[in-house]
């Protein structure tokens, strides 16, 4: 007899529809979070390497003055051990520190605007 009424027992359509619908809703909302998910870490994948490379740009411009400042510093050197008498070793030092304090400020407004950009990026 119970296997008669197992035999027999059939899902009401309404109810097979309902589950059909639910499950193709769940599926919907999976992909959805899934590409949400993707989407997300895309951005933050992007962002990280917007800053790496906003980072090294930094980086390559402190170089690049620290390059500079020494080279000025070796030609002041080199100025200085031709100089024949302390006036032109007082000038010389002036010019050199005029010259000196106009670059720094100039790559410190450089370094500056680097470090807005760093900061501007996205997190």
């Amino acid at each position: 007899m119970a296997k008669e009424a197992s035999a027999n027992f059939e899902i009401p359509v309404e109810m097979r529809e309902f589950a059909e619908k639910s499950v193709t809703q769940a599926k919907q909302a999976f992909d959805s979070f899934i590409s949400a998910a993707q989407q997300a870490a895309n951005t933050v994948e992007n962002q990280a390497a917007s800053a790496r490379a906003s980072t090294k740009e930094a980086s390559e411009l402190a170089m690049r003055f620290a390059e500079r400042n020494v080279a000025a510093s070796f030609e002041f050197a080199q100025r200085l051990l031709h100089a024949k008498d302390f006036k032109e070793v007082a000038e010389l030092q002036a010019e050199y520190v005029k010259s000196q304090m106009a670059t720094l400020t100039e790559q410190a407004k450089e370094l500056s605007k680097q470090a807005v950009k760093i900061a501007g990026t996205p997190h």
